[in-house]
């Protein structure tokens, strides 16, 4: 899968690669889908990349992203581990469909 720069960008971040972080410890990124962020994100939700959950009083209203399997594998540079298992919410934790 091919992420534009913009969408590796916003991806990477969701999965906590900043700073010099070669591991990831996360896997979220909370913004409104009408914003520009958001239309980035609805970008990677429609090639199957991320995930969009509604927005709701724990993210102050904002969507909730995830990325996919295939979504975050595409975001990770060689020599990063990818800590996939403990960032899917409970019952989504295999890599098919995720």
């Amino acid at each position: 899968m091919l992420l534009t720069e913009e969408e590796r960008k916003l991806a990477r971040h969701a999965l906590g690669f900043a700073r010099g972080r070669v591991e990831s410890y996360r896997n979220y990124f909370v913004t409104d889908r009408a914003g520009t962020d958001g239309a980035i994100w609805m970008g990677m939700v429609e090639k199957g990349a991320a995930t969009v959950q509604a927005g709701n009083a724990m993210t102050g209203g904002d969507d909730l992203f995830r990325l996919t399997y295939a979504g975050a594998t595409a975001a990770t540079d060689p020599g990063e581990k990818l800590h996939w298992e403990p960032l899917q919410p409970r019952g989504l934790a295999g890599k098919a469909g995720a």
